[in-house]
């Protein structure tokens, strides 16, 4: 396994370039998924280019190729920056397929927490943007619902972070024109329909649980086909919001091949 940073062109001359993490196994297929990859931090992070993710490292391990795109570092974590940010960095992985992968290669967007909102949000960009190019979304426990006001959201104080959430979130939105756009907070939207396909992920003792699961099952209701997987309490998926991985993680890889093979039929 190798990983690096490199710069990358996203515009043209005037444009700044964008920093990525690329996460590659030694021996990859033809045509290996693409992963354009989204960090968490709580909208709190000043930096992206932090340590290297458990779950961006584990699914460059099933051969498909990541790339974490710094997207904090030039937006501030600030909406709409950010999820313009992504959108360069996705357009970019597109249009250069070949270079990172095949081009017959399958784009995904994936993001954990904060990372796991702008790929939401991210997705429902490119439906609108560039329909039918975004193969799937991957989204481990996204942080979709300013609000707040769930019933598995009263367990955030057990892990400490209901404040750094509210905290994050008034960050984010804090030069939006209002909470209730859709790509800033995608429960809110009201047309979901021809989304990207969701791998979707959280746990039973997950305090972003139930919105989690509300947006998944919104997604189905409005015709997206949806995976999903609840891992039960004590499995350590919470540590997901402080960097770290866990047992969970081959669950993680094999939900992911399982969701390849399934959107392939």
């Amino acid at each position: 396994m190798k990983t690096y940073w490199k710069n990358i062109e996203i515009g043209g001359a005037d444009t700044p370039c964008l920093s990525v993490r690329l996460y590659q196994n030694e021996t990859v297929s033809r045509t290996p998924p693409l992963i354009l990859y989204l960090r968490g931090g709580s909208f709190q992070e000043q930096s992206g280019q932090c340590p290297e993710l458990p779950v961006a490292r584990a699914l460059a391990e099933t051969g498909a190729i990541v790339v974490e795109a710094d997207y904090i570092t030039p937006s501030n974590n600030e909406f709409p920056q950010a999820i313009d940010c992504a959108f360069e960095a996705l357009n970019c992985l597109y249009n250069h397929r070949k270079q990172y992968g095949g081009a017959k290669s399958q784009l995904f967007v994936a993001g954990e927490e904060a990372g796991g909102n702008v790929a939401a949000g991210l997705a429902l960009k490119a439906r609108d943007r560039m329909p039918g190019e975004l193969t799937g979304q991957i989204l481990l426990s996204p942080m979709i619902d300013p609000m707040m006001a769930t019933a598995s959201f009263r367990n955030a104080d057990s892990i400490g972070m209901r404040q750094r959430w509210a905290d994050g979130w008034s960050h984010y939105l804090a030069k939006a024109c209002g909470f209730f756009h859709p790509y800033a907070a995608p429960c809110q939207c009201t047309r979901l329909s021809k989304v990207a396909p969701a791998l979707v992920f959280t746990a039973e003792d997950d305090p972003l649980r139930d919105e989690t699961v509300n947006y998944a099952d919104r997604l189905r209701d409005a015709g997206t086909f949806v995976r999903q997987h609840v891992f039960p309490a004590g499995e350590g998926w919470t540590e997901l919001y402080r960097g770290g991985g866990g047992q969970w993680l081959p669950t993680v890889c094999t939900e992911f091949n399982d969701f390849i093979a399934e959107l392939k039929h």
